[in-house]
């Protein structure tokens, strides 16, 4: 049985006021850390917040077990657990660090349940709007800003020429430039928050059309992939023509979401022809 909705964003609402938000805009020096460059960054926040989370998560659903991202980098390990037979709930505190660690408004908490690699219900919440997105498999997928949660459901798709997404940044140059020389029908605007949980929440309600995501690691994927699902959205891993599955290790695969299977191929096409045209 799935636990109640409404308290997993009840709980993530008041991990984000007490752990997250006081912070914003107040780090000190001693506050950040970096990881693995200098735009990899952890903030006390972030680990707070996992803590937090984790320790309320796992009472709400006892048996249960956590993968985070801030646990995982400090033992992969953990990543294990997605594979098993127990519930897992997948973490991103602070998703958007580094938008986080500069003041920038533009960062989420990201939320999952998974067992055995399938994806049961997912919660994203942006703090600073307050807004919260989630759905949970066979459902249906909502929206919370404050109210009664209301349903959301993708419009129907746009032409590609009309539409917004998202790119890693080579690939999306390559989109614009053959655009822009009438080479290629393209996107009217692309974009990149920085941040893949608010992209999530956009994708969810139709305000970006599409995205494509590469290196997938699961606390940025699996609740992002299944309310963008249950709100009818269409989404394959490239390599393979199969769903995304949250695995134990991180994914050296690419995710592409689109509003529906036909636009999904058009655009895979698009796509394929401007990774090729780099190469030539």
């Amino acid at each position: 049985m799935l636990p109640d909705s409404r308290r997993v964003v009840e709980i993530m609402r008041a991990v984000a006021a007490s752990e997250i938000m006081p912070r914003f805009r107040r780090l000190t020096t001693s506050d950040v850390a970096a990881k693995k460059g200098p735009l990899d960054v952890v903030t006390i926040a972030d680990v707070e917040a996992e803590r937090a989370l984790s320790a309320a998560l796992t009472a709400l659903l006892p048996g249960s077990t956590v993968v985070g991202e801030e646990g995982a980098d400090a033992s992969p390990d953990v990543l294990t657990a997605l594979d098993g037979a127990d519930p897992v709930w997948v973490i991103d505190p602070v998703d958007g660090t580094l938008n986080f660690a500069e003041g920038r408004a533009c960062f989420a908490v990201i939320v999952a349940l998974c067992r055995r690699g399938e994806t049961l219900a997912g919660w994203i919440l942006d703090p600073v709007a307050g807004i919260a997105v989630g759905a949970a498999v066979g459902e249906g997928a909502w929206i919370d800003d404050g109210g009664s949660p209301r349903p959301l459901r993708l419009p129907p798709p746009r032409p590609i020429r009309q539409m917004s997404g998202s790119l890693g940044r080579g690939l999306g140059r390559r989109v614009e430039r053959r655009r822009d020389s009438g080479r290629a029908e393209g996107p009217a605007n692309m974009v990149k928050y920085g941040c893949t949980g608010r992209e999530y929440m956009e994708l969810g309600q139709g305000l970006l059309d599409f995205a494509q995501y590469t290196r997938l690691k699961p606390w940025d994927h699996a609740a992002g992939v299944l309310i963008h699902t249950e709100a009818g959205g269409y989404s394959r891993i490239v390599e393979t023509g199969l769903p995304y599955r949250a695995q134990g290790r991180i994914l050296e695969s690419t995710v592409l979401l689109a509003p529906d299977q036909a636009s999904w191929a058009a655009l895979h096409r698009l796509l394929e022809d401007a990774r090729l045209d780099a190469i030539v």
